[in-house]
């Protein structure tokens, strides 16, 4: 018997599997284009006003252990945020902050999830939820985002899956990505609706990633899950990483606005595990909840932020269309391509090969749609500027003609 847990296969991050090849390769002086990672603070300075006050909360001695639920300033400012933009009855006591959204779901699974308990993911979705699910012993039920219908989910397909769930079976909860990562789907209201009467028919927690929900483009709307959940036990999940450019902040926060018997249950288990961290960091809080309650500092931040975003996002789309080698969707919001890729002409026999090899021949790292749980894929992040983008799509057509047979 090794030493190793059963549940640590489990620990693997897609996104980041070609780290290694690619720091292997910048140490031998190659120039690799990153577009694995989704990280907008390398490519947009994170906004003065939040760095003075993380600066402003160090020379102020902010800096020990706080409320294991996260300090009151930032709680309140979160429940303000929602009761100002989605006209959510709720408050501080709602809110947990935690240490980015990977340890929001790792509480919520942890809370959760006994060994065979399942759960609804939909893929393709952030590699990540599987993963948590998977280390405390859960059961996926895969929903589908249908990429023929601009990658809206699949209600039908789910709908039957829970009503073929075994009796006293029901999953634990269902878990929506809106906007979608790796997609960049922004969910219509009406889906999204009918997914939260599937859930209160069921009797199924529902969970929302809306780390994206202000980076949204195209004429696009977004709508929150708790605009539609109201009397529906639910929980949002949000954060300083993407639309306050602030990834390592690491900050996020689980809001469960109802005050039902299970909300109220899961809210105070979380809080217990919680507190088996401490704290999340302290000056950050502070930093993070000036950025919500200075409402005019952020948008205009955000704006020239989320125009370049868009407009990145739109070359690369038209680039990749027009390659003859890939075909995708026009995203909607976040920053992210998914194109489905003709490996049906090559000597390429999976995505895995294709980023594999493309990242050793041709110095481009990308990260393979079967890590989001859709073979035949490749996820693409549109953060850098205009030039890399080209470079990095004209190496991949270079790299698909090669490798034609």
């Amino acid at each position: 018997m090794g030493i190793l847990s059963k549940r640590s296969v489990y620990a693997i991050n897609p996104i980041e599997e070609e780290d290694r090849v690619a720091d292997e390769l910048s140490r031998e002086g190659k120039q690799v284009i990153k577009l694995n990672r989704g990280d907008p603070a390398v490519y947009f300075k994170t906004p003065k006003y939040m760095i003075d006050a993380y600066v402003r909360a160090l020379k102020e001695g902010k800096t020990g252990y706080s409320d294991p639920r996260g300090i009151r300033e930032l709680r309140e400012a979160v429940a303000l945020s929602y009761r100002r933009k989605n006209n959510v009855n709720t408050d501080a006591e709602h809110v947990i902050v935690t240490q980015g959204l990977s340890e929001a779901i790792s509480m919520v699974n942890s809370a959760l999830i006994n060994e065979g308990d399942r759960a609804v993911l939909f893929r393709p979705s952030y590699p990540l939820y599987r993963q948590y699910l998977k280390i405390c012993g859960g059961v996926e039920i895969d929903g589908r985002y249908d990429e023929s219908n601009r990658w809206s989910i699949d209600v039908d397909s789910v709908a039957k899956a829970l009503r073929r769930s075994p009796k006293g079976k029901k999953p634990k909860y269902l878990l929506v990505t809106n906007p979608n990562n790796p997609t960049g789907t922004v969910l219509d209201r009406k889906v999204l609706g009918e997914i939260v009467d599937l859930a209160n028919e069921h009797g199924v927690l529902l969970i929302g990633d809306e780390i994206y929900d202000e980076l949204v483009f195209g004429g696009v709307r977004f709508t929150s899950l708790c605009e539609l959940a109201e009397g529906v036990p639910h929980i949002i999940m949000n954060g300083a990483s993407k639309d306050f450019d602030a990834t390592g902040f690491r900050l996020g926060f689980l809001l469960m606005p109802e005050d039902d018997k299970v909300s109220k249950e899961v809210r105070e288990k979380i809080r217990d595990f919680a507190t088996l961290r401490l704290s999340s960091n302290t000056p950050a809080q502070y930093a993070f909840a000036e950025g919500l309650n200075n409402s005019s500092a952020h948008a205009k931040a955000l704006r020239p932020m989320l125009r370049q975003i868009e407009d990145r996002v739109s070359f690369a789309t038209r680039l990749i269309n027009e390659s003859g080698y890939m075909k995708t969707v026009r995203p909607g919001g976040a920053y992210y391509i998914f194109p489905r890729i003709d490996l049906s002409g090559t000597d390429l026999r999976s995505d895995k090969e294709f980023v594999d090899r493309l990242l050793k021949e041709e110095h481009v790292q990308l990260t393979r749609g079967s890590g989001f749980g859709e073979n035949g894929h490749i996820r693409i992040v549109a953060l850098p500027g205009k030039n890399i983008i080209k470079s990095a799509i004209d190496n991949m057509n270079l790299f698909c003609k090669r490798h034609s047979t």
